[in-house]
């Protein structure tokens, strides 16, 4: 049993109350798991089954899909068989199928004790995970390329959705290996990365997790992208994890796959992290963008309290009552990250005078360094500029620089409206800061 020390004690506390609602929201979803040969064959393999078996015991149902192309690659060299390729897939004859299987076979028995080793630590004597499998794999061969036979390299042709559903609702986890029969019961060998994304598909799964070397993406300038959409993946320039893992993540949403993560196959807890933290430790692919800028609701009051009330105790902003703040909600633009209000701000029109107020902007501690702020006053920018207005102005005490920075330009109050100037409170003192649309 591991021993937290006292420093340790309060860290642990706010990590659990953080991952609370992802304990409640992952419970019952079907995780598709893709681990390679060579996540299996390295030196965190351990952490990640324990971590794996932590999923089973909160009630995810896993399928993992594993992998074994290194483990091929070394029989093979072993047994003195040439490895024949055509472009980037192998050819399997007869007698590399005969070592195809024992590695497959060896893989999946080792992922299996590794299982059951690590239940054991965690509960010395209860009982281990229970790990199914069976023929649910259909395949065929994948035929002739470029004028070479691949042999017994196979394609999917189709997976049993119903045996499988059928398999998880008696295990706490369904393995299935790189290989698939055919109905002339020939044994194929097949892509296990390409396969875990089928199997994602077709169970309609709520998570594709892929373990990779690398995870992060990162675009043309080199800058790590934690979140990104399918569509942001094709329209851009991406380098990091290899090019068959960025394209299993696309393929996986087209299928319905609701969200895709890229996680590390060496840093220990990268699972955890990523599923348990609201900002992950890898990558996030997804057709519904995982930060939402947009208008706000009723429905968001009491997240924007929660994000204004510390500054406004502090005096940066002004004090708003709940209900004054229900009145003027449809000013308000929040940026969301998985449910949780991480920046707002408002836009005031005086249209008669061609300009709009920016105010009440706040953006949570943890967040101002990633670019939040400069991502909310674009878009209360653009939401000026849409009102028809072609100069915005804000009043801070505490922020001139920040507004400078972004092309704000200091003023005196008579450059305001006259209807705000009635309203200027002149205790405060706050500096007038203007900015033309399109500048």
């Amino acid at each position: 049993m591991t021993t937290l020390a006292p420093h340790d004690l309060a860290g642990f506390v706010r990590w659990m109350r953080e991952a609370s609602p992802y304990l409640r929201a992952h419970r019952g979803q079907t995780f598709v798991v893709y681990l390679g040969g060579d996540a299996i064959a390295g030196t965190s393999f351990p952490h990640i089954v324990q971590d794996l078996a932590l999923l089973c015991g909160i009630g995810v149902k896993l399928v993992v899909v594993h992998g074994a192309r290194p483990q091929v690659e070394a029989r093979l060299a072993a047994a003195g068989i040439a490895t024949r390729m055509a472009g980037d897939v192998r050819v399997t004859d007869g007698a590399a199928l005969a070592e195809v299987k024992l590695a497959v076979a060896s893989v999946r028995f080792g992922v299996e004790a590794q299982f059951a080793h690590a239940t054991g630590q965690r509960q010395p004597g209860g009982d281990a995970v229970r790990i199914l499998g069976g023929n649910f794999v259909v395949a065929r061969p994948a035929g002739v390329i470029g004028g070479i036979d691949l042999q017994f390299t196979g394609e999917l042709r189709r997976i049993d959705r119903d045996g499988l559903r059928a398999q998880l609702d008696h295990a706490d986890l369904v393995l299935l290996s790189p290989l698939g029969h055919s109905p002339t019961g020939e044994l194929f060998s097949l892509n296990g990365l390409e396969l875990a994304t089928a199997v994602a598909g077709e169970l309609g799964a709520g998570k594709l997790v892929i373990y990779t070397q690398q995870p992060e993406i990162r675009d043309a300038g080199g800058r790590i992208r934690r979140q990104l959409t399918p569509l942001e993946m094709k329209e851009g320039s991406w380098s990091g994890p290899p090019a068959p893992v960025l394209a299993a993540a696309v393929r996986a949403c087209k299928l319905g796959v609701r969200r895709v993560h890229l996680v590390a196959n060496d840093a220990d807890g990268a699972l955890l992290l990523e599923l348990f933290t609201r900002d992950g430790v890898g990558t996030l692919v997804s057709d519904t963008p995982f930060d939402q800028v947009r208008r706000a609701t009723i429905d968001d009051v009491g997240g924007i309290l929660d994000l204004i009330e510390p500054l406004e105790t502090a005096g940066v902003l002004v004090k708003r009552s709940r209900e004054k703040l229900e009145q003027e909600i449809d000013h308000f633009t929040v940026m969301v990250r998985d449910g949780l209000t991480v920046a707002c701000g408002a836009v005031y029109p005086y249209l008669a005078d061609g300009m709009a107020e920016l105010a009440c902007i706040a953006v949570r501690p943890d967040y101002r360094r990633d670019g939040f702020g400069t991502s909310l006053i674009t878009a209360l920018e653009r939401r000026a500029g849409d009102l028809g207005v072609d100069t915005v102005f804000v009043l801070t005490t505490q922020a001139t620089h920040w507004f400078q920075e972004h092309g704000y330009v200091r003023e005196g109050t008579d450059r305001l409206p006259m209807s705000r100037q009635a309203l200027y409170n002149w205790q405060r003192n706050s500096q007038v800061l203007v900015k033309r649309l399109g500048r």
